[in-house]
């Protein structure tokens, strides 16, 4: 038996009678079996059978090709995905900061216009309605007039999305009546608890677990909240309750809204619009039975003599831009990470914590701006402990 052959331009010459003599002394490849014999073209051919010396040599050979040709074909496809333009990047960057300079820029409008409404009118549960009802009539408008395209809902869409209005609802009826018992400051530095709500429910209700970071991250908050409701000069204990049921309702809101919208093909603008339809189907009975239309227009009478028809330009401006913060808010969360949408929000609270201050002229002692500084830097830590 041959072990091996060689064949290289030496060993055979090309004309035709040397070949004729010689090729009974060389074995034709096509009477070598396959399943005994491998063939290489790296170098001259080489016939040795399988598991051989010269096999042995050969696979670090093949190896090596073949990690040079998968190297290559990676290195390909990593400098195709590594091609994104500059300039649609930072036109994206500048897209996400327009959203957010908006959000908090529209936020603290309806803060102070909703303050103001609240002095003159003290009723929050009208309050509440009417800026639902302006949002979901300015939505209508918009896909009644295509200016928006109306979302492809069902009725399993609608069904998914009801526990969601309704702890949306609780929420913002509780934060506004908080508002309209305490300063709006205060109402802001409370609802800078929410962190601490969403870790304590996700803990004890859903069994979830966190890093020990996210927990630590929740002592400054606490201990901040505290120590500004200690020292709140217009402490008020409706006021209190009311944004801390705030902060629980938009809690489960989020929860269910991750846990239900799985998959559903509805961008945030139309995804929030619905849940203010909704919310507003909700609220609607609720207002009437706490307050009444006997209460809305004795109220209404005693704000027009006190205030003038400009009551009617703050409640208007008020729904408006409520409806406005919440579905920028929401078209952002469409561009960014919920841990980028968490850090604006901390950023927000301080922007209407600030203004609230400066424009109604809100009396605050220092220990309780500390407090209000220590549970904003321990909302910013969670937000950092949660990447």
């Amino acid at each position: 038996m041959i072990p091996a052959v060689k064949l290289t331009p030496a060993s055979v010459a090309f004309s035709g009678t040397n070949l004729r003599s010689k090729s009974a002394l060389v074995p034709s490849v096509s009477s070598l079996k396959p399943s005994k014999f491998t063939a290489c073209s790296l170098r001259p051919l080489y016939l040795a059978p399988l598991g051989g010396p010269r096999t042995a040599e050969l696979k670090p050979r093949r190896q090596l090709l073949d990690f040079q040709c998968a190297a290559s074909a990676a290195d390909d496809k990593e400098s195709k995905a590594e091609v994104v333009p500059a300039s649609s990047e930072a036109a994206q960057k500048l897209k996400i900061s327009i959203y957010f300079a908006t959000w908090w820029a529209l936020n603290v409008i309806f803060n102070i216009y909703n303050k103001k409404v609240l002095n003159a009118f003290p009723y929050p549960w009208l309050t509440s309605t009417l800026s639902l009802a302006c949002g979901s009539l300015m939505m209508l408008f918009s896909w009644a007039t295509r200016l928006v395209e109306a979302p492809k809902t069902d009725l399993d869409f609608w069904k998914v999305l009801f526990p969601v209005a309704v702890a949306h609802t609780i929420g913002h009826v509780a934060a506004t009546v908080s508002m309209s018992k305490v300063a709006v400051s205060f109402t802001h530095i409370i609802k800078s608890a929410e962190p601490a709500f969403s870790v304590l429910v996700s803990r004890f209700i859903l069994g979830e677990s966190f890093p020990m970071p996210v927990y630590l991250s929740l002592l400054p908050i606490i201990g901040g909240c505290g120590l500004a409701a200690a020292t709140e000069l217009n402490f008020n204990m409706v006021g209190f309750m009311g944004a801390m049921i705030s902060n629980l309702a938009f809690v489960f809101r989020n929860i269910f809204s991750k846990r239900g919208m799985k998959g559903k093909s509805v961008s945030g603008m139309n995804y929030y619009a619905c849940l203010s339809i909704m919310s507003l189907v909700i609220l609607t009975p609720f207002a009437i039975a706490m307050e009444g239309p006997q209460m809305w227009a004795a109220g209404w009478q005693k704000a027009l003599t006190e205030v003038g028809p400009n009551v009617l330009w703050w409640i208007g401006a008020q729904s408006v831009f409520y409806h406005l913060y919440n579905q920028v808010s929401y078209m952002s969360l469409d561009e960014i990470s919920p841990l980028t949408f968490s850090i604006g929000n901390t950023m927000k609270r301080i922007s209407v914590i600030v203004s609230s201050i400066i424009i109604f002229h809100t009396p605050v002692r220092p220990v309780n701006a500390l407090g209000a500084a220590i549970a904003i830097f321990g909302t910013f830590l969670y937000s950092q402990a949660k990447q």
